[in-house]
C-alpha cells in the first residue's frame, strides 16, 4: 500500500495546497517599475544548500519551476552570524535584479521580508515556516508538521523493540515543539507507558542546532546508549549526525523534511532510515513560483500543508517500513482519525 509519501506531494499539493490560499490578482511584473520576472530568487536558511533536508527540499522546489517555465533562479548561502540587515541586503538584490518571486526560506527571515516587501508592492515574496506576515504581496507557506510527527511517534512506538525512543530538535523555539508534541502524542497513542528521550541541541539558532552534524551526533549517541532504539530528529543539517549514530549502532533514524532514505548524501546510512517525516517545501516553493510566473495571479496569504492537501506525510521508500502491513494499517487508522477531526494533535 502506499502512503502519503515522498514528495509526491509536488504534484498533489500543486493543485490542492491552492485551495488554502488568497490570491492576489496582481500581475507577475516584478520590483517598484514594473517589468517581467527574470526568474525565482530564493535564500537559504541556517545550514544552506546541501542540508539534505528542509533547504534542500526548496531548492528541488526552485529546480522544478525553472525546467517547467523556462526561467532562471537564483539561490543564495546564508553567512554565519549574519543579521536581519544583512537578510534585507540579500532579499533586495533579488528585487532590484528582477526576480519574482522572492522565497525566505525559514522564520528568521520573517523581519527581512516584511521591510523589503512593503518596499516593492509588485514583487510577490515567500516565506516558510512563518505565518505573521500579513501583505498583499506575501505568502506565509506554513505546515501542519504535528500531524506528520504524529504518524513518525506512531511508527516509532510500532517499531521499537525496547519500549524506548527518542526525539531530537535543533532548536528549542515553539516550531520545533510541534514536531516534538507530535511525536510524543503519537508514540504514546500506542503505549503510554513508553520512555521518550527528549533533547533540543541548543536555544538559537545562532548557536548552530540546525547545521552541526557533530552536536546531532553526540546528542543521538546519548539517547542510543541511555537505551533509545529509534531516534527521530528535527534538526536539519545536525540530523546528518543523527542518522550516522543510528546506523552506526545499528538503530533506526526517521528522518524530517526531506525524504532522507534517498539523500545520496546519506547513502551509506540508508538502511537505517526507516521513514522520514515529510514537508513539502518543494511543493510549496514550486507553486509560488507557478502562480506567479505562469498563472500570473500570484498566491498570497497563508499557505499551510496538512495531511488532507498533502502538504505534510511520510516517506514510504524504504522497503522495511513499507513491507510492514500492521504498521500500514495503524497509521492508516490514525492518518483517518486526523483528518476526520477524531484525533486532535497538539501543537506544544
Amino acid at each position: 500500500m502506499r502512503r502519503v509519501s515522498r514528495i509526491a506531494v509536488a504534484g498533489v499539493a500543486t493543485a490542492a495546497l491552492a485551495i488554502t490560499v488568497s490570491a492576489c490578482g496582481s500581475s507577475s511584473t516584478s520590483s517598484k517599475g514594473g517589468g517581467e520576472s527574470k526568474g525565482i530568487g530564493l535564500a537559504y536558511d541556517v545550514g544552506g544548500k546541501g542540508d539534505q533536508s528542509f533547504n534542500d527540499a526548496a531548492y528541488a522546489g526552485l529546480q522544478k519551476a525553472e525546467k517547467e517555465f523556462g526561467v532562471s533562479g537564483r539561490d543564495i548561502e546564508p553567512q554565519d552570524g549574519e543579521s536581519d540587515a544583512d537578510k534585507v541586503q540579500r532579499l533586495e538584490t533579488l528585487a532590484k535584479q528582477g526576480y519574482n518571486p522572492i522565497i525566505g526560506v525559514g522564520y528568521s527571515y520573517a523581519p527581512a521580508v516584511k521591510e523589503v516587501a512593503a518596499k516593492y508592492p509588485k514583487v510577490t515574496f515567500g516565506i516558510v515556516d512563518d505565518d505573521t506576515i500579513k501583505a498583499k504581496n506575501v505568502a506565509d507557506m506554513v505546515f501542519h508538521e504535528e500531524q506528520s510527527s504524529y504518524l513518525a511517534g506512531v511508527t516509532a512506538a510500532r517499531t521499537t523493540k525496547k519500549n524506548h525512543i527518542g526525539f531530537i530538535g535543533g532548536v528549542d523555539i515553539p516550531l520545533i515543539h510541534k514536531f516534538e508534541a507530535g511525536f510524543v502524542q503519537g508514540a504514546q497513542s500506542v503505549n503510554p507507558k513508553i520512555k521518550i528521550e527528549k533533547q533540543y541541541l541548543t536555544e538559537t539558532a545562532q548557536e548552530g542546532g540546525f547545521s552541526s552534524p557533530d552536536k546531532g551526533e553526540n546528542a543521538a549517541n546519548g539517547q542510543i546508549d541511555a537505551g533509545a532504539d529509534v531516534v527521530y530528529h528535527a534538526a536539519g543539517l545536525s540530523g546528518q549526525g543523527v542518522i550516522k549514530a543510528a546506523a552506526e549502532h545499528k538503530v533506526w533514524a526517521i528522518g524530517v523534511d526531506s525524504d532522507q532514505y534517498e539523500q545520496s548524501a546519506l547513502a551509506k546510512y540508508k538502511d537505517s532510515i526507516l521513514t522520514s517525516a515529510l514537508k513539502n517545501v518543494e511543493g510549496a516553493v514550486y507553486n509560488l513560483a507557478k502562480s506567479v510566473i505562469k498563472d500570473k495571479k500570484p498566491l498570497t496569504g497563508e499557505i499551510r500543508g496538512s495531511l488532507d492537501n498533502g502538504g505534510v506525510g511520510l516517506a514510504d521508500t524504504n522497503p522495511t517500513f513499507q513491507g510492514d502491513a500492521d504498521l500500514q494499517a495503524a497509521l492508516k487508522k490514525a492518518e483517518d482519525g486526523i483528518k476526520s477531526g477524531s484525533i486532535q494533535v497538539k501543537t506544544s
